[in-house]
């Protein structure tokens, strides 16, 4: 799953950026609303966290931006701004989700999980397609019921696969999920996951459409 995270409070984004890569996430991160349209633009990304107290521009006109260039794209609220007509108006403006700050960490991992579930075709956190079972809440891999170890981008590759069965993920947008801005990313990188996952999942399980990229048959 990519993230572009919008927030200025430096400290607070830095912290974010490490707990959701420390759960296998791509995640993005700018300070001010511009930047955020521009990201927007540029690549699109699976999920926005949008921090409404932004130094440009008001959240709101970030968020009104953001679904004149894709009306699907799920963003999250992140705010001090408290009301219920706060989150009234946010949800009115197309917002997905919204969450008051403080918040704790385990709760915004809750919520994405939930946003993403929309994205794939996935319906619950255990993904199973054949033999190979994935649980996106515990992040564990079976295969057979035998648990296997993943790197945190093996993981994140086949999660991407699994939850987009049946569709061809092509190579740059693989990338743009894997990797964040300023990764040095390796020529044959991607072919080199793939290669090991075939060898933990089975030479068959990922199948290679040439020229485009990778895809998964559904169950």
């Amino acid at each position: 799953m990519s993230i572009l995270l919008v927030e200025d409070d430096q400290a607070l984004a830095a912290g974010l950026v490490e707990a959701l890569q420390n759960e296998g996430l791509s995640i993005n991160h700018v300070s001010t609303g511009k930047a955020a349209v521009a990201a927007v633009a540029a690549a699109l990304p699976e999920i926005v966290i949008l921090d409404l107290g932004l130094p440009d521009m008001d959240g709101m006109d970030v968020l009104r931006a953001v679904r004149r260039q894709d009306s699907e794209l799920p963003v999250l609220l992140l705010t001090a701004r408290d009301t219920v007509q706060d989150k009234v108006a946010g949800l009115d403006s197309g917002a997905d989700d919204y969450l008051a700050k403080p918040f704790d960490m385990s709760e915004l991992l809750a919520r994405l999980r939930v946003l993403n579930r929309r994205l794939g075709t996935a319906g619950s956190h255990v993904i199973n397609i054949g033999d190979v079972a994935l649980d996106t809440a515990t992040q564990r891999v079976t295969v057979a019921g035998v648990a296997i170890e993943l790197s945190r981008r093996e993981y994140m590759l086949l999660r991407i696969l699994l939850e987009n069965a049946g569709r061809v993920q092509t190579r740059d947008s693989l990338e743009n999920k894997l990797y964040s801005w300023g990764d040095e990313i390796a020529s044959n990188a991607l072919e080199v996951h793939v290669h090991h996952l075939r060898k933990k999942l089975g030479a068959v399980f990922i199948s290679t459409v040439r020229g485009v990229g990778y895809t998964v048959k559904p169950a």
